[in-house]
């Protein structure tokens, strides 16, 4: 397969709106150009839909993702300092960082220090962060794809 070579992006050209990036992005946004995507004479297909969902969902997390990389990041060394206090295996720590962080809690495996418990709970703040972070981006994805009101009621 050929590669094809891609030009980089100037960093003023970020600002002045010539990023490509940010073009298709804005084409998406536009509800008047959205509408002249559609192959359907102004309803959205399933697959336009879903393009337009997947899509968005890609630019969303590309936005969090330095918070989403940090969140993460955070409850993993949390979690490696609670197998230590535990004596756990760092396999077990990891499995405990994310049983816990999801918010599951299996209880197979348990904190006995009260530091280890500390650490859980923060753990288990940071998980609840994360999960609301992700359902945003999803929720705002999810929004690139309705047909504004307005554009209903004038049966555009």
């Amino acid at each position: 397969m050929r590669r094809v070579a891609r030009k980089p992006v100037a960093v003023g050209d970020l600002h002045s709106g010539r990023d490509p990036r940010l073009m298709l992005l804005r084409q998406f946004a536009d509800p008047a150009r959205r509408r002249g995507l559609f192959q359907s004479g102004g309803q959205m297909t399933s697959k336009e839909k879903r393009r337009i969902f997947r899509r968005s969902l890609v630019q969303q997390l590309h936005v969090i993702w330095p918070i989403v990389s940090g969140i993460i990041v955070i409850m993993i060394g949390l979690g490696l300092v609670i197998g230590l206090i535990e004596e756990w295996r760092p396999g077990e720590a990891l499995y405990f960082t994310f049983v816990t962080g999801l918010t599951i809690g299996y209880g197979d495996l348990v904190p006995r220090h009260m530091s280890s418990r500390v650490l859980a709970v923060i753990i288990g703040f940071t998980g609840i962060v994360l999960t609301g972070l992700i359902a945003a981006a999803s929720v705002q994805a999810l929004r690139a794809t309705e047909v504004p009101a307005r554009d209903k009621r004038d049966g555009k």
